[in-house]
């Protein structure tokens, strides 16, 4: 059991990693494993204790795909979301909700995750794809945060 000290703030980040090919650009999602309810995503994670946003963003995405960002920018869309029942105990008494901030990460073309044991598979996908796989009923605001990301691409994430 986690000590009051150790518990999670309610802060998390999600991170779409893009690729630009000869072909066009490509969006990385990954598989949440069963355990972790099996849907797509980018890599996602915690806010720890003394590291700003952007600090979560980078290491999220290393530690869930191994993937070091070119440029790494966050995106103007923050969203809430109810915590799950199954996840109450890693936060404080009271927490309902999570705040989320979104981020898009520009990595090489050619380049594929490692990953972590949170996601069981991966797939790199053009953006109508993107949004298909994105489309769950209780996570409307993936498929927000990925039309986002892409605007953010076609201005010209370099």
């Amino acid at each position: 059991m986690l000590r009051t000290g150790d518990m999670r703030q309610p802060i998390q980040v999600i991170v779409y990693p893009v690729r630009i090919t000869a072909d066009g650009c490509e969006y990385l999602l990954l598989l949440r494993s069963p355990e972790r309810g099996r849907f797509w995503q980018g890599a996602s994670g915690g806010v720890e204790e003394g590291e700003t946003v952007v600090e979560a963003a980078r290491r999220e995405l290393m530690e869930e795909t191994g993937l070091s960002p070119s440029r790494l920018e966050k995106i103007d869309f923050t969203y809430s979301f109810p915590l799950e029942e199954r996840w109450r105990f890693l936060f404080a008494p009271g927490v309902k909700t999570i705040l989320e901030h979104v981020f898009i990460a520009r990595v090489a073309d050619g380049a594929d995750p490692r990953l972590s044991a949170e996601h069981d598979a991966f797939k790199w996908c053009r953006f109508d794809e993107a949004l298909s796989l994105l489309e769950q009923p209780d996570r409307p605001e993936y498929r927000k945060a990925i039309m986002l990301c892409d605007e953010a691409v076609r201005r010209g994430l370099d």
